[in-house]
Order: structure tokens, then C-alpha cells, then sequence
């Protein structure tokens, strides 16, 4: 297996990056989701990319993208005005998964928060995945808490 190496997004990844989300049930069967990439998209991504306390991290094997996650430093007044970092959407090709990328990417993206002075790292994974939540704890994450989410 060629080595995978990270970097932030160029706006040239984006139809790789949609690809990558979309090949999921779970994404497909929530409102919004986008096989390619719409005006709104476009959007999201020059505001993630243009945000200096967000990044789009990618892994890329040969030239090619093969994983994804964003990563957000959010400031806070809690436990002593500590920054946490937190991970959302994190993807790899489907044909690649159980080769340890994931674990690399997230490896990457932990040690891109210490690196913003982040003293934790927080995500949330669908109930439904039970696959990653397995992962995640492999990883050191605990279910500390309960998430919620609410349409507006």
C-alpha cells in the first residue's frame, strides 16, 4: 500500500470530496445530501476554506484523495477557556477501509489540534454506526455525552 500523506483541501478536490461523502446510506438518507457539487456546496466549502479556525483535511495515496474530515478549533469559556477541536464528516473510500487510514487521518487531526493548542477533541458519530463508534473507541474517544441535534 503507497504511503497516504494529508493536506488541506483545494477547491480542485471538492468533486472527490462530494463523492467521498455520498458513498455512505447513512448520508443518502438525510435531507440535503448532494451527489455533486451545487452552488450551495461551492459555498461551504470557500467559507470552511476561509475560516482560519477551520480546515478540510484530506489523504491523498498516489495523487489521488482517498479520505476526508473537517476539523473546526472552537475557543470556550469552560474548563478554563480551553479550545477543543471537533471532527466532522470523516470519510474514506470504501474500498480502502480497515487499511488503517482512517486511523492515520484521525492520528492527523489530533495532531493538528495540539498543534492550535487544543486541549480536547470532540466528534459525534449517527447511533446507527455502529462500526465507527467501535473505531472511535480503538481510538480513545468515550461516550461521555449524549448529543442532540434539532433541524432549524
Amino acid at each position: 500500500m503507497p504511503p497516504t500523506t494529508f493536506r488541506n483541501a483545494r477547491a480542485t478536490d471538492l468533486p472527490t470530496l462530494i463523492a467521498l461523502l455520498a458513498n455512505d446510506d447513512i448520508a443518502r438518507s438525510r435531507t440535503g445530501y448532494a451527489e455533486e457539487v451545487t452552488p450551495a456546496v461551492d459555498a461551504a466549502f470557500k467559507e470552511i476554506t476561509a475560516d482560519p479556525n477551520n480546515e478540510i483535511v484530506v489523504g491523498e495515496q498516489d495523487g489521488q484523495v482517498i479520505a476526508t474530515l473537517q476539523l473546526t478549533y472552537i475557543p470556550g469559556l469552560g474548563r478554563g477557556g480551553i479550545r477543543r477541536a471537533l471532527v466532522e464528516e470523516v470519510r474514506v473510500r470504501s474500498d480502502l477501509r480497515g487499511q488503517r487510514i482512517g486511523e492515520a487521518l484521525m492520528n492527523e487531526a489530533m495532531e493538528r489540534a495540539r498543534a492550535r493548542g487544543c486541549a480536547l477533541i470532540q466528534l459525534t458519530t449517527d447511533k446507527r454506526r455502529h462500526e465507527a463508534q467501535r473505531f472511535y473507541a480503538r481510538l480513545g474517544f468515550v461516550a461521555s455525552h449524549e448529543g442532540m441535534k434539532r433541524p432549524l
